[in-house]
């Protein structure tokens, strides 16, 4: 099962290679990582997607708790969460398809970022599952290139970290 990690940070130099180590020396795979300033100039937000039970996801959340940098741990609830993910999609195109595909962009709600005579590139932020529709969608007219960022997350409501 994926879980979300939420952890607050210090915002200094070698604090990533420090969490990516233990999660490494522990054998766990990152899914997904984000790392971004937030309000607070000096500390970070990471987002942590790992696939495990609720054990493992408790045993880092203590692991994680023990670092120096780590300011608070928080696992999110797929419910409570509003996640976000940002995709480029670059597709492959003709006079023949052109409009097939600007359909797809507008249904799907993403948006034309680049454009030339043989290639559309397309930007949609979106949840994991709606990305992974529209590269579904784009698929048979031939994507010559994507890039996706790591997931970032934030707790519905009043609730903070």
């Amino acid at each position: 099962m994926k879980h979300t990690l939420s952890v607050l940070v210090e915002n200094h130099s070698g604090v990533l290679s420090r969490i990516s180590g233990l999660f490494a020396r522990r054998g766990f795979n990152i899914d997904s990582l984000a790392v971004g300033v937030t309000e607070d100039k000096s500390i970070s937000r990471m987002t942590i997607v790992v696939n495990g039970d609720d054990y493992i996801v408790e045993q880092l959340e203590k692991q994680l708790n023990k670092l120096i940098d780590v300011i608070r741990v928080r696992s999110m609830e797929p419910g409570d969460i509003i996640t976000r993910e940002l995709m480029l999609i670059k597709v492959s195109v003709n006079s023949a398809t052109r409009s097939e595909i600007i359909d797809i962009v507008k249904i799907t709600g993403a948006r034309i970022v680049d454009l030339s005579k043989t290639t559309l590139t397309i930007e949609i932020s979106d949840t994991p599952d709606r990305l992974v529709l529209l590269e579904d969608l784009l698929r048979p007219y031939g994507i010559k290139e994507e890039m996706r960022t790591g997931t970032i997350a934030l707790q519905k409501g009043l609730s903070t970290i």
